[in-house]
């Protein structure tokens, strides 16, 4: 067994298809919805995002975004003994094949690694990590590709201007593995099942046929107070778990919802503003996909060392939260 999990590579993929807010307000203009990029930016922070074609798949971002990752770790595809996807736009109705079945089959890996799907919204990708650190530390598996990944522009209603300016496409992926330095120091994770309808697409499959909304629905006001607060709890008790205190975290990766949300969570933690990644700007509301992406970003451009130490954290519809403390 493996005293750690280290993260070796990163990775991530947007879909070329670039929305600004007022290539936005254009199109919702032409439905009768108004909008502006002004509403949008001081609700959000958003000013752009991505949207894949219509034959693009989630499977087709992960793959790319695990390409990027697998390079940048200097391993094959067929190195990977297991795959974790995390997302809630899943290539299929039902969500099987799972999506990480078809990602296995696009990256060319033919030694039947095991596969799954891990399905906790916005808060997936930390869903995911924890479950890899699980299996690497239990000594069963040493290489684990996970990865988020969301096309949530096909379940939004262009109808409704509080959600549609807010969410948009891509994937990012890491390269977990077995390593005798640290990695990931600490994983919490939490769900509230009590909060299910303040965020949810609440549409049901009956007899081959679509019964109920097949579209998102947010309450925003109920997501941000509930946000905040989980936030700054679920960051308090991974420091805790490590024997750590927020003063020591190098970089804030907190999921791209919302700055508001975003700087408010570092606040409550103490942190300056300059010491947390931010691309919900540019990419909007990726979903299972935002921490990854933002890893990735700010890996690449240098901002991120070898051994500082991150937070990153989220929270989705479910209602679930949850934290991974990790020196890169």
């Amino acid at each position: 067994m493996s005293a750690y999990t280290k993260i070796i590579g990163t990775g991530s993929f947007l879909p070329p298809r670039r929305l600004t807010n007022q290539d936005l307000t254009t199109m919702l203009a032409e439905k009768g919805v108004e909008t502006s990029d002004e509403w949008i930016v001081s609700r959000s922070g958003i000013s752009a995002r991505h949207y894949a074609d219509a034959d693009v798949m989630s499977s087709d971002l992960g793959t790319q975004a695990a390409l990027a990752a697998l390079q940048m770790a200097g391993l094959s595809p067929n190195d990977i003994d297991l795959i974790i996807v995390a997302t809630s736009t899943p290539d299929f109705l039902g969500g099987f094949p799972s999506t990480a079945c078809v990602i296995q089959r696009k990256l060319g890996i033919t030694n039947e690694c095991a596969a799954l799907d891990v399905q906790a919204v916005c808060s997936g990708f930390v869903y995911a990590v924890s479950v890899a650190d699980s299996f690497i530390k239990s000594g069963m598996h040493k290489r684990v590709l996970v990865i988020g990944a969301e096309v949530f522009s096909r379940i939004l209603d262009f109808n409704d201007r509080t959600t549609c300016v807010l969410f948009g496409d891509g994937a990012g992926a890491v390269v977990l593995a077995a390593s005798d330095e640290p990695g990931i120091l600490a994983t919490k994770l939490h769900a509230d099942g009590r909060h299910a309808d303040i965020l949810c697409v609440s549409g049901t499959v009956n007899g081959g046929a679509l019964a109920g909304s097949g579209l998102l629905f947010m309450d925003g006001q109920a997501v941000f107070k509930l946000a905040v607060s989980v936030l700054e709890k679920v960051a308090h008790e991974v420091l805790a778990a490590a024997g750590m205190e927020s003063s020591q975290i190098d970089w804030l990766i907190p999921h791209q919802a919302n700055i508001r949300i975003m700087q408010g969570t570092a606040k409550k933690l103490g942190l300056p503003l300059e010491k947390m990644v931010v691309t919900v700007d540019q990419h909007g509301n990726t979903s299972a996909a935002s921490i990854p992406l933002a890893l990735d970003v700010a890996m690449r451009d240098g901002r991120l060392k070898p051994g500082q130490t991150i937070l990153m954290e989220g929270v989705g519809g479910g209602f679930t939260w949850g934290a991974v403390l990790a020196k890169i």
